[in-house]
């Protein structure tokens, strides 16, 4: 296996952690890994006391010491979606080691950036759906990771809507058409809607000011409750 691909991650953003073998790792004395870290957030003022540092955290308790041992290459879009594949290819042409992506949009950039160097996916819907991996099993190709698949958890949205509004006909869904899972969450509320007769109304935002758009067009629709397809930008 290559050696970069023994390096253990663990991977922050407040959604879980990546292990993978690295002994060997341990005995190469002087070796300076290069860490590439793509996100779709803003940069915080300070790494430490942001979801990132949870990341820092884990790479420390390893052993793993930014300016002893370690370089972080930080690249965050700052709210603006069409810089990923810039920032992608900055990170491949810095020959990093491995990059750490976080959530969907930002892996797909880093697939289509490269194809050798390992990419550690986090906060990834649907990364089979996605295109990202050939299954969860055996992901094949140089992508590895997390996935927090919420798109199955839809039906039960409903049925809890459902619960406390035994009445309601329409419901809304706020979705971003620019991520793939969008379509498959909104693929599994229709058909958990269809067998109650529930109505749906879906609004789309890709942008933050289209969010405030989408809410106003949700309250023109009268639809009565909204559920919210899980996406960075909602978040």
């Amino acid at each position: 296996m290559n050696q970069r691909r023994r390096i253990l991650l663990v991977a922050g953003a407040g959604a879980g952690a990546l292990a993978a073998p690295f002994a060997s790792l341990a005995q190469q004395q002087g070796k300076v890994w290069r860490i590439g870290y793509l996100s779709t957030r803003n940069r915080p003022v300070s790494l430490d006391s942001s979801n990132s540092g949870a990341f820092l955290q884990g790479m420390r308790e390893l052993g793993y010491v930014e300016d002893k041992n370690l370089t972080i290459e930080w690249r965050f879009t700052e709210g603006r979606p069409e810089l990923l594949p810039v920032l992608a290819a900055d990170l491949v042409r810095l020959k990093v080691d491995v990059i750490v992506t976080s959530p969907t949009p930002t892996t797909q950039a880093a697939q289509k950036a490269t194809t050798t160097i390992p990419i550690v996916m986090v906060s990834v819907a649907d990364p089979v759906d996605s295109g990202l991996v050939k299954s969860l099993a055996h992901p094949s190709g140089n992508i590895t990771g997390l996935s927090n698949i919420s798109t199955e958890v839809i039906p039960k949205q409903l049925e809890m809507l459902l619960g406390m509004m035994p009445k309601l006909s329409r419901v809304a869904v706020l979705l971003n058409p620019s991520n793939s899972t969008s379509a498959s969450g909104l693929k599994i509320l229709r058909s958990a809607a269809q067998k109650v007769r529930v109505t749906v109304v879906p609004v789309e935002a890709r942008t933050p000011a289209e969010i405030e758009q989408a809410l106003s067009a949700i309250a023109r629709e009268k639809t009565r409750a909204v559920i919210v397809v899980a996406e960075p930008l909602f978040n």
